[in-house]
């Protein structure tokens, strides 16, 4: 029997929106609160390409929270300890994107095989998938935790097929994250961008996606019309 075919469906930036912390932002530096969630998303990605490549590991809520610290004192917006601490809770409250619950329902219909894929550590992800509603529609999830790295080193994409039984033949890439992409590209799966901002430049390395989406709605008629061309 052919396998079928696998999602690694990439949590924040993809399933999740880490952007989505702007709110809980908001009531502690006000107008500022969307350039300091991104600032921060920016640092945290930051600081896990620095530490894979240093071999210098630390765990992803480590990485979040020394880059939370990094833009608070650059914003100048001196947050005490405990609105750091309140954030830090609010990281794994964040909120899903609006069609992540139907496109997950759409995508399992198709009796394709969907797993997180994720820098995150294993009991933040837990608790992330859980309260946003996702967790039962996943046939699970894998974190890059156990390999003490991050993506897109090689190494995490061959984590993920030995945890999941896949081949690369087989896997799909799903990720809003471009360097997600490249990373999955060089591992030779195929790759779904999700581009939500119509402004997005994708890296120019010379390799394209697979398949460029504008949401996770569109990624079910994706495949399914890239199936039918190939």
């Amino acid at each position: 029997m052919p396998m079928k075919t696998t999602l690694a469906l990439d949590v924040y930036g993809t399933l999740i929106d880490p952007l989505g912390i702007a709110a809980a932002l908001q009531a502690l530096i006000g107008e500022r609160a969307a350039a300091f969630a991104q600032a921060w998303r920016e640092k945290q990605l930051e600081y896990t390409f620095r530490r894979a490549l240093m071999r210098d590991y630390r765990d992803f809520p480590t990485c979040t929270r020394q880059a939370l610290e990094f833009v608070d004192a650059r914003f100048g917006t001196a947050l005490a300890a405990d609105a750091i601490e309140a954030l830090m809770r609010k990281y794994v409250e964040l909120p899903a994107y609006p069609e992540t619950r139907a496109a997950l329902s759409a995508l399992r219909r198709e009796d394709r095989r969907c797993h997180a894929f994720s820098n995150g550590h294993p009991d933040d992800l837990g608790r992330l998938l859980e309260q946003a509603g996702l967790r039962e529609m996943l046939d699970g999830v894998v974190s890059v935790h156990p390999l003490a790295s991050y993506k897109p080193d090689p190494a995490v994409y061959r984590h993920f097929l030995e945890s999941t039984g896949a081949t690369a033949q087989c896997c799909w890439l799903v990720s809003g994250n471009s360097f997600d992409i490249l990373g999955a590209h060089r591992a030779g799966w195929r790759t779904a961008w999700v581009r939500r901002d119509p402004t997005a430049v994708f890296d120019p390395w010379g390799s394209e996606p697979t398949l460029t989406v504008a949401s996770l709605a569109e990624l079910a008629e994706a495949l399914r019309a890239w199936q039918r061309e190939g």
